[in-house]
């Protein structure tokens, strides 16, 4: 697929560049670049000279991004099962796969697992831009979801958007679910949707000071199945204190969404699940008509330090006020 295609999607992206609060342009200080990986159909997004982050087409059932680089050199998120860089590691959850985006329940098939009889989304074409003006960096799929008979259900377009600001590093992420072959259901189910798993040693179950704290306070096991605009999760890695912070964009489907989020490390917004959060029984799931689309937004924040509960709020309102979606 040529680039042309995707051209005018990173001059729209400009407007989801992270700007800061007094109106000042953000502070930028290496370029952003993006090249051809090693990995099939995959790509190397370099902040400078440092790896910044990763794109594997297809890893298990599913695209991902990985690695994903903090600021300061750290590895953000499990190696498992893409590699064995980091000893130590559970070995658990195979389908958790660093960054990724599927659902346990579309038409009743199970794209979350990656068991005998699990859909696949299978990445058909994708390009890249880069915008010196801008310093962003976008990659742009276009993938078909297909069961284990190989039948498509849906397709949908992903965009995903690196760039750097005051020593963070931000990767907004765009899904444009497309009802390209009839009426889709995304079931009412806990297994969704918008996943990372964080590193080993900052989950809050390694117990070296790992921390989960959402837009209303809650923190560890307590956020988990609560609504809210977004959550933190902060803790050690190689010995330094980092943290990802997951925004959910005002204009993204059911905003603020349920999280499914894990002191054993899974770090996942989820737009569709109701029940298993709430209880009672399961409702109808959420149905996108044949020919309609469905979007989900997020913007994914990659800092060192502490986590200050202000500056984040702040980033918060800085990200709900700038522009929705881009495809």
């Amino acid at each position: 697929m040529s680039a042309h295609k995707y051209l005018h999607l990173a001059v729209f992206g400009l407007f989801l560049m992270p700007a800061m609060a007094n109106g000042e342009s953000p502070l930028v200080t290496s370029k952003v670049s993006v090249k051809p990986s090693d990995a099939p159909e995959g790509w190397t997004v370099s902040d400078g000279e440092r790896l910044f982050a990763g794109f594997i087409a297809k890893s298990g059932h599913k695209s991902v991004i990985y690695p994903i680089i903090g600021p300061g050199g750290q590895r953000m998120t499990r190696d498992y099962p893409m590699s064995d860089a980091t000893g130590g590691e559970k070995h658990d959850h195979i389908h958790h796969r660093s960054l990724w985006f599927t659902h346990g329940d579309v038409n009743g098939i199970d794209f979350w697992g990656e068991t005998e009889g699990c859909g696949q989304i299978i990445q058909l074409a994708g390009a890249t831009t880069s915008d010196p003006e801008s310093n962003v960096v976008t990659i742009t799929t276009d993938n078909e979801w297909r069961d284990a008979a190989n039948k498509r259900l849906l397709s949908d377009t992903r965009q995903f958007r690196f760039s750097t600001f005051d020593n963070k590093r931000i990767i907004d992420c765009e899904i444009q679910l497309k009802a390209t072959d009839g009426d889709v259901n995304f079931g009412d189910t806990k297994e969704g949707s918008f996943g990372i798993r964080v590193a080993g040693t900052m989950k809050v179950d390694s117990k070296l000071g790992g921390k989960i704290t959402n837009a209303e306070g809650l923190q560890d096991a307590k956020a988990w199945g609560k609504k809210s605009n977004w959550v933190d999760y902060n803790g050690p890695v190689d010995g330094d204190q980092v943290g990802i912070t997951v925004f959910y964009h005002p204009s993204s489907f059911a905003s603020p969404c349920y999280w499914h989020v894990r002191t054993y490390g899974l770090f996942a917004a989820n737009p569709f699940g109701v029940h298993h959060f709430v209880g009672g029984k399961p409702t109808e799931g959420v149905t996108i008509q044949a020919g309609s689309t469905l979007r989900v937004l997020c913007r994914v924040m990659l800092y060192e330090g502490a986590f200050d509960p202000q500056q984040t709020a702040k980033d918060f309102k800085i990200y709900a006020n700038q522009s929705g979606p881009v495809l």
